[in-house]
């Protein structure tokens, strides 16, 4: 069983590593989760000694697999949690990351599988993100970012890439709900705003930011 804090260094150890490959760097970790270098190196000595990490000298350190499979864990938890909050207890989108980050930290495992079964099996929470399965497979995305479709080109809305509740809180502002159709009007060379229509009848014009920000299958 992992402490909450080692499943908080796992979970942002695996999401570095997502984004920027397999070495993770101390001082990307420390930006990461605010903390000081020298706290994170004590960590993560620790978290090498249980062989949750391995380190490479100078170039950084990697979750094991051990590792990886505790942090998909901790991941399916937050997302389940996010679907039931939503789903279940009329939570809005922006409201639940925070709650999620609490309840992941229980340990029972039997309670996450009755919760998985509960809920129907769910593969996406409600901002879109996959949420892996009881052997830590994630179901395979066609998505892409909306700010790499042309003019012309429509889909689905299916995920964000930004989970901010700012973000979220915009995206209802302007009426932009997971399913919806998007389709590119245009989009303007000058400043790169892009003119949608969502769910074929109203037009809204977005930043570049934003298109790079909503996930889209085509």
């Amino acid at each position: 069983m992992h402490s909450s804090a080692e499943e908080n260094y796992l979970k942002a150890i695996y999401k570095l590593q997502e984004a920027n490959g397999e070495l993770v760097a101390t001082s990307a970790l420390a930006q990461l989760l605010g903390i000081h270098m020298a706290s994170v190196t004590d960590m993560l000595k620790k978290m090498s000694t249980k062989k949750l990490v391995a380190y490479q000298k100078s170039k950084g350190f990697k979750l094991t697999e051990k590792g990886r499979l505790a942090a998909i864990g901790i991941i399916r938890k937050h997302r389940l949690w996010e679907v039931f909050l939503v789903d279940k207890l009329g939570f809005r989108w922006d409201e639940v990351h925070d709650i999620a980050e609490q309840l992941e930290h229980i340990h029972s495992q039997d309670l996450i599988d009755k919760l998985d079964a509960y809920l129907d099996f769910p593969k996406t929470d409600p901002h879109g993100d996959p949420i892996p399965d009881a052997k830590g497979v994630f179901a395979i995305s066609k998505s892409v970012l909306l700010a790499a479709l042309s003019p012309g080109s429509q889909g689905k809305f299916t995920g964000v890439t930004d989970h901010s509740s700012a973000f979220l809180n915009y995206l209802d502002k302007i009426g932009l709900s997971l399913g919806d159709t998007v389709k590119v009007k245009e989009v303007e060379a000058f400043d790169k705003n892009y003119t949608l229509l969502l769910k074929g009848k109203k037009s809204v014009v977005v930043s570049f930011k934003v298109a790079n920000s909503l996930l889209i299958s085509e």
